[in-house]
């Protein structure tokens, strides 16, 4: 199999070390800058390559220092100043080697390439910048400033209480300025995205689409030396294939098994399946700019025919649990009275009439072709609300995409409905009610997929951003959530455990609630 042949071929001269940890992924990633994308499969591959200014310390949402060692924030909250790292040592990476050190132009770099449309790097690689956009960034930035070759100013138009824990996410890892003119110059600045050069605990060597990436250890990584000398990513997109590579001993880890493999897993004596509640929704979002979605009867309506538990039972099979907000519990701010609508479709039909229609309509929905967290099978889902709709006359045609297309088509808002979800990237309220359900983020190809722009939910999601007290900010988002479920842009589906399998050979693996994929600090057992 695959996997074995990966193994085997780090063997030689050059892969000697015996280390190598191998993580069946489950999907290619698109590139590896995680500021172009949303996707998990990016962010998990781009992770061992790349810095930020901060970073979650590994398990937790604790921000911890990374190339900032320390950062000073102004009483009234609009000005963030980082002292950056000394002696952080650049990768190299083919015909390229570093002159310089990391240092503050490096910073300027990464932020204004997505900030500045007159950026030389802002359009290469189709540009894009989901979640910068999303979150509002470009109106929120009002400048970022060198002060000096290891001091940077960030002033902001107004107080952002999420701030620092959003720079602690993927999209803001620090990439270099030295590298990107070496490129530029050359000729090839195409390649910058596809053949990365980062501060991180592994270098890029190679990548195959949809076989395999490989990472070799940075041995002057500023944190030191990472116990593992190499990492491969097995591009692995089916669960039960996954499963049995680890089966086999050619995985020491996978993703996303399949709910009805969990007890076998659990009694392997050779692995440790490891489980954590994760901080998840996955739903079912409308095009509110198209007819009949732009209707909330409408969107009512499909709310009360679909039949949620059937899809927690047959999809889900223990591993999830109900949704009604877009916030799973863990999550400050959690509405927990909110009311859901009831399964009901005498009632949807009655309102499909009031809306109408009362015969119905013809609609698309889009299918994930990948497993996520927060849809284990969405093939199957998208079965059980076809059949669900049709009893109340609603013709579903399902849809689906390879993934990167998949993303790109509904956050261009192509279709009608969609299966979707997120993981939550920082522990914040923000991150799932304004970078989902925000304006901004549904005027651009962003990630509120609903293309939902409401202003009385809209002022409230801001306010929050602005407000330090978390108690005060909490009261605001419950608010929200009550309009967002009278409006009913989504159909919430369900917050999933996640489960992760794993080699009992792994040593110091830990999961993330934020469900990364992370191997700095991991060992093998010899």
């Amino acid at each position: 199999m695959m996997a074995s042949a990966l193994v085997v071929g780090l063997a030689g001269p050059a892969w000697a070390a015996p280390k190598t940890l191998v993580y069946c992924a489950e999907g290619s990633p698109e590139n590896f800058n995680a500021a172009l994308n949303t996707s998990g499969t990016t962010f998990d591959a781009t992770r061992p390559i790349y810095d930020g200014l901060v970073k979650f310390e590994r398990g937790t949402t604790n921000i911890v220092p990374a190339l900032a060692e320390r950062w000073d924030i102004s009483p009234d909250g609009l000005t963030y100043t980082f002292h950056l790292r000394r002696g952080v040592k650049w990768q190299s990476f083919k015909d390229y080697k570093p002159t310089r050190d990391f240092n503050a132009d490096d910073v300027l770099f990464s932020l204004n390439r997505q900030w500045k449309a007159d950026h030389p790097y802002h359009s290469i690689s189709g540009g894009g910048y989901a979640f910068f956009k999303s979150m509002g960034l470009g109106d929120l930035l009002k400048a970022v400033e060198k002060l000096d070759d290891y001091t940077v100013r960030v002033a902001l138009t107004k107080p952002e209480a999420p701030f620092l824990a959003d720079l602690a996410m993927d999209f803001a890892n620090i990439t270099s300025a030295e590298y990107a003119d070496f490129l530029m110059k050359k000729g090839a600045p195409e390649r910058y995205d596809q053949d990365p050069v980062g501060t991180g605990p592994f270098r890029f060597v190679v990548y195959q689409k949809d076989a395999q990436v490989r990472y070799r250890r940075f041995d002057e990584h500023w944190g030191g030396k990472t116990p593992l000398d190499n990492l491969v990513f097995a591009i692995t997109p089916d669960a039960a294939v996954r499963y049995a590579k680890l089966k086999a001993g050619e995985c020491h880890l996978i993703p996303y098994p399949n709910p009805p493999d969990l007890p076998a897993i659990s009694k392997d004596p050779n692995l440790t399946l490891m489980e954590m509640e994760g901080l998840n929704v996955g739903y079912l979002a409308f095009q509110t700019l198209k007819k009949p979605f732009d209707d909330k009867r409408v969107r009512q309506a499909i709310n009360m025919a679909v039949d949620r538990k059937a899809i927690l039972d047959q999809v889900f099979q223990g591993s999830g649990r109900p949704a009604k907000n877009p916030i799973p519990p863990g999550v400050f701010g959690y509405l927990a009275d909110n009311k859901d609508y009831p399964y009901d479709p005498a009632k949807a039909k009655a309102l499909l009439a009031e809306a109408g229609y009362p015969n119905g309509f013809e609609t698309d929905l889009y299918a994930m072709p990948v497993q996520r967290p927060y849809n284990p099978n969405a093939r199957r889902m998208a079965e059980i609300i076809q059949a669900d709709l049709a009893k109340i006359g609603v013709k579903v045609k399902i849809v689906s995409f390879e993934w990167g297309e998949y993303r790109k088509r509904i956050q261009d808002g192509d279709h009608q409905m969609a299966l979707y979800g997120w993981t939550g990237d920082n522990g914040d309220p923000d991150n799932f009610m304004y970078n989902l359900l925000g304006c901004a983020a549904a005027k651009t190809s962003g990630s509120n997929i609903a293309k939902w722009c409401h202003q009385p939910y809209e002022d409230l999601v801001l306010k929050a951003k602005q407000v330090p007290d978390q108690a005060a900010r909490a009261k605001l988002y419950e608010q929200a959530q009550r309009i967002f479920k009278e409006e009913a842009p989504w159909v919430t589906i369900a917050h999933s455990v996640v489960f992760e399998p794993v080699s009992k050979k792994v040593i110091g693996y830990k999961q993330s609630p934020f469900n990364r994929h992370q191997f700095d600090g991991v060992d093998l057992a010899e």
